[in-house]
């Protein structure tokens, strides 16, 4: 009895922590239960709907680039890619095979598409092929009962309507780069296809016309397969880019470089700074690089001798030649030599041992300041430079926009050099000598100029104002793109700009923002040297004189420059200086001209340079009048007739050449 009553006990009490235990672990997992569903019920939630819903960047619309009539520069046109499904095609190999009957596949095309299938989850397409044209896109419809798994998608690229002509004025978009998407901190870089500006206008304003991404909303299963979209706001798209440049005229300017094989024009308007055209050849075709350029393309245009990746406009730098002249004239004139002091010209000149050559072999004679500039002597400036010294030249060049970069909204522009006694002597270390300041008067030695600061140097002389250079005329949201108003808009400006100069100028937003000072140099001075240069072109005896505009009210005043990019020996002066065309071109002088018109109410302003084309009178005017010409004869107030815009298209020692 007691031995039943002690198993009992003992029974009862395993029983009892038995019992215990379990309610323990029960009311443990009650209160997990209750943590979880109702404590953290609204974290678990969120966590649940994330797996469910999946939220994705919609890329906008980039924002166009329209010249200063509203006609677009850079568009975005449908991009029809032909895209594979393999969950949805079942026998992928046997569907492209019939895809190939339709289209011709390459192998590689092949590889390509067969390693990005294996790759993906099963229902994630691939693209077989981009930018397709109409034509083939509906050959593919047509057989789409017979290509299971195979669709049509539309996307949107960018399209370069003007090809060439405008390819070192707005550059390219391409894809963005590793190095590029480490340092980005917009996510719309991240999404697959998404291209950025890389060169030109693209480039420069590339964050203000890429705008930013819209999201959608989707339902995905467990394996993230779309189901449905929930819901989507659209991006903000890029901002629309109006230039200055006016289409025509830089179609026309690269049409006339056509023939040279590396030349740049700038085409400047006075009153705003605007750039009309910028010109630069040999050029590239900017839809390559938003096609996906190849590697032996791309090889090609890095290894041309010709070098037709360089903006030759902004970055090419060259010896100004006898273009430096009127720099030096003034920098004379503030120094207070008298302009009708006359200085003999032999056809040299003789500082200690050497012997300094003018141009004209047997010499000018007597030349004041007003024939120097006519007739190009150098041995006019020869002489009147010493006297002035290089800083003082060097301070007026300063001031007429040389030696450093102008600002221009383009990269990659190059600021060029205009020696001093400091400069040279902290980048080579030596001391300046007597006979470097002769060959810089004449635009020679260390002087390096751009055809952009040319131009903005003769701006600055034609209107006597800081004129600085720019192609933005306005950035527009991109529902303000109504070209009718645009037309309109800038057909008003042009028509503001007519008549006087400066009230032009004083009527310009760059103006009014206090932009465009007046320069440090007396009108005086400036009225003497833009007089010179109207005799250079448009009385006989001037450098250019067989090159001016013969349309009354047309003419234009300028001044011819001729770069040597050789020395020229003793030895071949006593036997007769060998012309240009029979060098090896390479060999041959630069020729450069500089020029504004209408003479007597300058409104544009142009530079020139023909790289080893001779002399600037001979293959560097011709271009330059044909230019202001055309700048002239499309300009709605200087003609009888209306401006018609057109509608843009689907798809050492002294130089011994004359100057």
């Amino acid at each position: 009895m007691n031995e039943d009553h002690s198993r009992f006990k003992t029974f009862s009490r395993r029983a009892a922590l038995l019992g215990g235990g379990k309610a323990l672990l029960f009311g443990a997992l009650a209160a997990r239960l209750y943590y979880l569903q109702v404590v953290e019920s609204d974290k678990y939630a969120t966590l649940a709907e994330d797996n469910r819903i999946s939220l994705r960047l919609l890329p906008p619309p980039r924002g166009r680039i329209l010249d200063r009539f509203g006609i677009p520069l850079a568009a975005n046109e449908q991009n029809y890619k032909v895209v594979l499904v393999a969950e949805q095609a079942n026998d992928v190999e046997r569907t492209l095979d019939r895809l190939g009957q339709v289209i011709e596949l390459s192998a590689d095309e092949r590889a390509r598409i067969m390693t990005e299938v294996r790759k993906k989850r099963a229902f994630v397409p691939v693209t077989v092929r981009e930018y397709l044209d109409w034509q083939t896109v509906s050959r593919i419809e047509v057989n789409a009962p017979d290509l299971p798994g195979i669709s049509i998608d539309v996307g949107q690229t960018r399209a370069y309507p003007f090809g060439k002509e405008m390819a070192h004025v707005l550059g390219y978009v391409a894809a963005v780069s590793e190095a590029e998407l480490k340092a980005a901190e917009d996510p719309l870089l991240e999404l697959p296809g998404f291209k950025i500006g890389k060169n030109g206008l693209e480039k420069e304003y590339d964050e203000k016309l890429r705008g930013t991404a819209g999201t959608t909303t989707v339902e995905v299963n467990a394996v993230g397969r779309t189901i449905r979209e929930l819901k989507r706001e659209e991006g903000t798209p890029g901002q629309d880019l109006v230039l200055s440049v006016d289409n025509q005229l830089q179609a026309y300017v690269q049409q006339r470089l056509a023939g040279e094989k590396s030349a740049s024009v700038v085409l400047l308007d006075i009153a705003t700074g605007g750039v009309l055209a910028l010109g630069s050849v040999p050029s590239y075709d900017p839809n390559a690089f938003n096609l996906g350029i190849s590697s032996s393309h791309w090889r090609q245009l890095l290894n041309d001798p010709l070098h037709p990746l360089t903006n030759k406009a902004t970055a090419g730098l060259y010896n100004p030649g006898s273009t430096y002249k009127m720099v030096v004239a003034l920098a004379a004139l503030e120094a207070g030599i008298d302009p009708a002091e006359e200085v003999y010209c032999p056809g040299h000149y003789d500082l200690g041992n050497a012997r300094f050559h003018c141009w004209k072999r047997w010499g000018h004679g007597k030349m004041d300041m007003h024939a120097a500039i006519k007739e190009s002597c150098d041995v006019y400036f020869y002489d009147v430079s010493r006297r002035v010294g290089v800083d003082n030249i060097a301070a007026m060049s300063n001031k007429l926009g040389l030696g450093a970069r102008t600002g221009l909204d383009l990269p990659g522009e190059r600021g060029g050099t205009i020696p001093t006694k400091a400069w040279k002597r902290a980048q080579i270390g030596e001391p300046w000598q007597g006979g470097e300041t002769l060959v810089t008067s004449i635009g020679q030695g260390f002087v390096l100029t751009s055809p952009l600061q040319l131009a903005v140097m003769t701006a600055r002389i034609a209107g006597g104002h800081a004129v600085t250079p720019h192609f933005a005329r306005d950035l527009q949201p991109r529902g303000d793109d109504d070209p009718t108003a645009q037309a309109v808009d800038a057909a008003q400006a042009m028509a503001a700009r007519q008549g006087d100069p400066a009230e032009a100028a004083a009527a310009t937003p760059a103006a009014r923002a206090g932009l465009f000072p007046k320069l440090d140099i007396p009108e005086a001075d400036l009225a003497l040297i833009r007089d010179a240069m109207d005799a250079v072109v448009n009385e006989r005896g001037g450098t250019a004189y067989s090159k001016r505009i013969t349309r009354e009210g047309w003419a234009m005043a300028g001044k011819t420059g001729t770069s040597q990019v050789r020395r020229i020996t003793m030895a071949e002066r006593r036997q007769g200086v060998v012309e240009n065309e029979d060098l090896p071109w390479r060999r041959r002088d630069h020729g450069l001209y500089v020029a504004f018109a209408p003479v007597h109410a300058p409104r544009y302003a142009c530079a020139v340079v023909v790289e080893h084309g001779g002399g600037g009178s001979s293959a560097a005017a011709p271009i330059g009048r044909d230019v202001l010409t055309e700048a002239q004869r499309l300009d709605p107030l200087a003609n009888d007739s209306p401006r018609q815009i057109a509608d843009a298209p689907s798809r050492t020692q002294g130089t011994g050449r004359m100057p």
